[in-house]
């Protein structure tokens, strides 16, 4: 049986993905491939490229740096599969 998720379309899947993780109180995700046109990675079709900005209460304890492994530890698979950059801002309340 195939999961929901293989559907969707890659903004969805990042969404769906770090909501599951880390149920942010503010999460907002832009594709930014359009600005990228031409470079490196980029596609015709976009969602190579996005802005993340997040805000959990799981990121307490944690430095910038493995905040950032944990967000690029569970879209490992996107990585695998076409997403090439990743700009994040990830914060906990408060930040």
């Amino acid at each position: 049986m195939l999961e929901k998720i293989e559907f969707m379309d890659r903004k969805e899947r990042i969404i769906s993905l770090l909501t599951k993780e880390f149920q942010p109180s503010f999460m907002e995700l832009r594709d930014d491939s359009a600005k990228h046109a031409g470079h490196s990675g980029a596609s015709p079709g976009g969602e190579t490229h996005y802005e993340l900005v997040i805000i959990s209460e799981k990121f307490k304890e944690m430095t910038k740096i493995r905040r950032h492994q944990a967000i690029y530890g569970i879209l490992d698979g996107e990585f695998k599969n076409g997403l090439h950059a990743l700009s994040i801002k990830a914060m906990e309340p408060g930040e």
